[in-house]
């Protein structure tokens, strides 16, 4: 009976009907503090989240998870090692390629450019690289066609689209008795690809695999194998038992080892962010201090007159811990719910925004992603909930207890 007394009373305190409002104007500004704290939290930690989630997809997609090259630059007899590669039960996949660079030119524009041979019907197994086709199918790099598939930033530098022919200049020049003359290749753009990631949409090329040893006259022998692996985390550890069963010497790497350093910015700016955003609670749920004792200094009468009729001071502590519990309550519920709803349609809010003021947020030149991403994940909503709620909590003891120390003869005696 007691406690259902002390909840509707911490209630009444906290639901004010005064002035024709539903909630008090001191318990509202401490409800909206926290609430938004929560709400910013979350949504700025999913965008930490996405940003590793997309780094991770999109630099796997493009590079792979581990890969397999002869120290000479050029690997022989790869049927063989492709075969012995696909003995191991944790690869998932393998697909040759044949890596180089050189100059791109489309009429008077010109640029930098790292293409790739690959063997199309291989790669097109991979369901997410094939996702990243806009324009035209993988299918079409096929063996004598010449032709190439451009990032869609390239394209666009070199305002080509498909079926326009753009001429490659290698890097690799033809000695002459006359001298060193550059050796070109005339290509037909026959698809366009967006990785999201500048660095790949704008440098990036593909052609067929067989094409490609022609133009960089590598015989039948090709860069290396790529390999997809059943446990990332593990890409290391498979790719050198792979090396070592072959009973050959091999190069290595894996996507530990050149994109490391990513992934660890990430988690190291992660925990920074989420130290300092949650400072912003902390000061949000102790604006709930300053509410509960406003509250008491304003009902000392009303205690005064509980005390008096032989409510117990632990009873009063109980009051004003749950009016300040349920302030706290409620701001980590709206914050939750604020937070998810923002971060789950971020990407729609930007492009909105981008629209309505003619801007790029993430500029595709400048970022290394070029999309705002957002993941939004259970267990960093449950550690920000419990943390907000705690800290509510916990700020509530010293004014309660202020409460509970009032004396209501001195109060009464005014009255």
């Amino acid at each position: 009976m007691q406690n259902g007394y002390t909840n509707w009373l911490a209630s009444r305190y906290v639901f004010s009907k005064k002035s024709g409002r539903s909630i008090s104007s001191i318990s509202l500004i401490s409800l909206l503090g926290i609430m938004l704290a929560v709400a910013v939290l979350i949504v700025v930690l999913s965008v930490v989240n996405g940003f590793e989630k997309e780094l991770k997809s999109k630099l796997l997609v493009m590079s792979g998870h581990a890969q397999i090259e002869d120290p000479s630059g050029k690997l022989y007899d790869w049927g063989m090692h492709l075969d012995e590669v696909m003995q191991n039960n944790r690869v998932t996949a393998v697909t040759p390629y044949i890596k180089g660079q050189g100059l791109i030119v489309s009429g008077d524009k010109l640029s930098s450019l790292t293409f790739r041979g690959i063997d199309s019907e291989l790669e097109a197994q991979t369901y997410e690289f094939q996702q990243l086709m806009q324009i035209g199918d993988l299918s079409n790099l096929q063996e004598g066609s010449f032709n190439i598939v451009l990032g869609v930033d390239l394209a666009k530098k070199l305002n080509v689209f498909v079926g326009d022919e753009v001429l490659i200049n290698l890097v690799e020049g033809l000695s002459t008795p006359m001298g060193l003359f550059p050796r070109t290749k005339k290509l037909t753009v026959s698809g366009i690809f967006r990785a999201g990631m500048s660095e790949y949409d704008s440098n990036l090329a593909f052609v067929d695999l067989n094409d490609a040893q022609k133009i960089l006259r590598m015989g039948d022998s090709i860069s290396g194998l790529r390999l997809s692996v059943t446990d990332v985390y593990l890409a290391h550890e498979v790719v050198r038992e792979v090396a070592l069963s072959s009973g050959v010497q091999l190069l290595i790497g894996d996507w530990t080892q050149k994109h490391m350093n990513f992934f660890k910015s990430i988690q190291i700016t992660k925990s920074i962010l989420f130290v300092i955003l949650l400072l912003v609670i902390a000061v949000a749920a102790f604006n709930i201090v300053s509410t509960l004792v406003m509250a008491v200094r304003d009902k000392q009468a009303d205690i005064a007159i509980l005390r008096t009729v032989g409510i117990l001071p632990l009873t009063v502590v109980k009051i004003f811990v749950i009016q300040g519990t349920i302030i706290g309550l409620l701001g980590t519920v709206l914050g939750v719910f604020l937070g998810c709803i923002i971060a789950i349609n971020l990407e729609y809010i930007v492009m909105t925004i981008e629209g309505m003021f003619n801007i790029k947020v993430l500029a595709s030149d400048v970022y290394f992603i070029s999309d705002l991403p957002s993941d939004v994940r259970v267990y960093d909503i449950a550690m920000i909930a419990s943390i907000a709620i705690l800290l509510s909590v916990l700020s509530t003891f010293y004014p309660a207890w202020r409460a509970s120390q009032i004396v209501p003869s001195e109060v009464l005696r005014h009255d």
